[in-house]
C-alpha cells in the first residue's frame, strides 16, 4: 500500500461536522464529478474514499446512491468503484455550489462552502482524496500535489492552500494544472492540516532521520499530533454519550458504562491513560487503560446502533 493511499484511508476514517461534509464533499465532486443523462458520477480506486463518499451523501441529502465496481484492465488492474448519484441531481449540484442555476459550472465554489478555516480545510481534504498523491517520505525527494484539468480550480486550491502559508506553486504539465508543494515541512504542515495524525507522525518519524537540522519542528508537530488525537477521541466518546442521553438517555448503560460516562463529561480533556489514573484513585478501584478503552468501544457501539435507527 502506498503513502499516498494510507494517508487517504486515515482521513476518510474521519468524522466530521455536517458544514465540514458539505465542503469535503463539494471539493471531491468538482473535482470528480461527471455530469449527465441527470446523473452524478463519481469514481474512485479506493474502497474507504467510495464508502465515504456514498455515506456522506446519503446523511446529508437522505438518498441511496448506486454503487459498483469494475477492474480497471487498462492500467495496474486495481478495483475502480463507481458511484451514482440519480436522485435530487441538480439540487445537490447547486447546495454544494458546483453549478449556478442555470447549471453552468462555477469557477470556485460560494463563500458559505468554504466560510470558515475549518470549512476551508474540509474543502483541502476532499480536494486531495480526489485529485492528490503524496510521496513516501523514504523517497529520493519531498512532493505533493493535486493534478487538475481546470485552471480556474487550480488556481483557487492554491489559494487556499497558501492561506494556510503552505507556500504553494502551480505548474502546467502536458494539457493539465498541477499545485504542488516541495518543502518537506509544508508537506508535514499540510498533513496536520487535512488531520492525518498518524500520518504526520509516521511523515515526521521518517523526515528527521534524513534532516537531523529539522528535528525541532518534528517534535512539535508529534506532540501537536498527539494532542489533537487525544482531543478528537475525547470529542468522539462526548458525541456518543451526548446522542445516547438524547435519543434513548443514558440509563440504557449500565452501572459501569454509566460511571465511565460521567467521568468523561467531568474530565473531557484527559487521556485515557489520565482518566484511568483519576478513576482509579477517586472510586479506589483500580481500573486501566485497556479496560478503559473497552467500556468506550462498549458505548460507540450502543451509540452508532440508535443513530443508525434513528436514520432509518
Amino acid at each position: 500500500m502506498s503513502f499516498a493511499t494510507e494517508v487517504k484511508n486515515e482521513i476518510s476514517d474521519l468524522r466530521l461536522s455536517k458544514s465540514e461534509n458539505i465542503a469535503e464533499l463539494s471539493a471531491f465532486i468538482r473535482n470528480n464529478g461527471h455530469f449527465s443523462n441527470n446523473t452524478i458520477l463519481l469514481y474512485t480506486e479506493n474502497m474507504m474514499i467510495a464508502k465515504r463518499i456514498y455515506a456522506i451523501v446519503k446523511n446529508i441529502y437522505g438518498i441511496h446512491c448506486h454503487m459498483t465496481t469494475r477492474q480497471n484492465v487498462a492500467f495496474n488492474k486495481n478495483n475502480v468503484y463507481y458511484i451514482e448519484i440519480k436522485e435530487k441531481q441538480d439540487f445537490i449540484l447547486q447546495d454544494l455550489s458546483v453549478v449556478d442555476e442555470n447549471k453552468n459550472i462555477l469557477d470556485s465554489p460560494k463563500e458559505y462552502i468554504i466560510g470558515s478555516e475549518e470549512e476551508m480545510k474540509a474543502y483541502i481534504r476532499g480536494t486531495f482524496l480526489a485529485k492528490g498523491s503524496i510521496n513516501d517520505p523514504k523517497t529520493s525527494q519531498y512532493h505533493l500535489e493535486f493534478l487538475f484539468d481546470k485552471k480556474y480550480e487550480s488556481v483557487f486550491v492554491q489559494r487556499l492552500l497558501n492561506h494556510f502559508n503552505l507556500n504553494s506553486k502551480i505548474i502546467l504539465r502536458d494539457t493539465k494544472y498541477m499545485v504542488y508543494l516541495k518543502e518537506a515541512e509544508k508537506i508535514g504542515d499540510f498533513l496536520k492540516l487535512i488531520k492525518a495524525y498518524k500520518s504526520v507522525l509516521y511523515y515526521e518519524d521518517v523526515r528527521v532521520l534524513r534532516e537531523q537540522k529539522n528535528i525541532t519542528n518534528r517534535l512539535n508537530n508529534c506532540e501537536q499530533a498527539n494532542t489533537e488525537k487525544i482531543i478528537a477521541t475525547c470529542n468522539n466518546q462526548l458525541k456518543d454519550i451526548e446522542d445516547i442521553e438524547n435519543i434513548i438517555g443514558i440509563g440504557i448503560l449500565d452501572e459501569k458504562l454509566q460511571l465511565v460516562a460521567e467521568y468523561r463529561k467531568k474530565y473531557p480533556e484527559s487521556s485515557l491513560i489520565e482518566l484511568s489514573e483519576i478513576m482509579s484513585l477517586e472510586t479506589q478501584t483500580p481500573i486501566t487503560k485497556s479496560g478503559l478503552n473497552h467500556r468506550f468501544r462498549k458505548i460507540r457501539e450502543i451509540a452508532e446502533r440508535l443513530r443508525e435507527r434513528e436514520n432509518k
